[in-house]
């Protein structure tokens, strides 16, 4: 098992937590977002999100940083999302 790497990298004004093991006990990749501000990401409404993938494919990104960033600005073209930062730029009486 490969030891965890802890980074912290900023997405659109949002602080988040990347935790990445290389290889967990499954022999799968493990990353781990935490946003302690709670803010809502496009990845996850609850500040967190755990993802297990083949191993290599954060490494053929670019590593943890590169991978969580593309993954994030590739989501945030969803119309869902897309709709959540319109609608949060507004204000509502509601």
């Amino acid at each position: 098992m490969d030891a965890a790497r802890i980074v912290m990298i900023v997405w659109e004004g949002i602080e988040i937590e990347v935790t990445y093991k290389p290889k967990d006990i499954l022999a799968m990749s493990h990353l781990e977002l935490r946003i302690p501000s709670k803010a809502r990401i496009p990845v996850t409404e609850t500040g967190y999100r755990s993802e297990y993938l083949h191993p290599g494919t954060v490494e053929d990104a670019g590593g943890p940083q590169a991978y969580v960033i593309a993954w994030l600005d590739h989501t945030a073209q969803s119309r869902e999302w897309q709709a959540h930062v319109v609608t949060s730029r507004q204000l509502s009486l509601f």
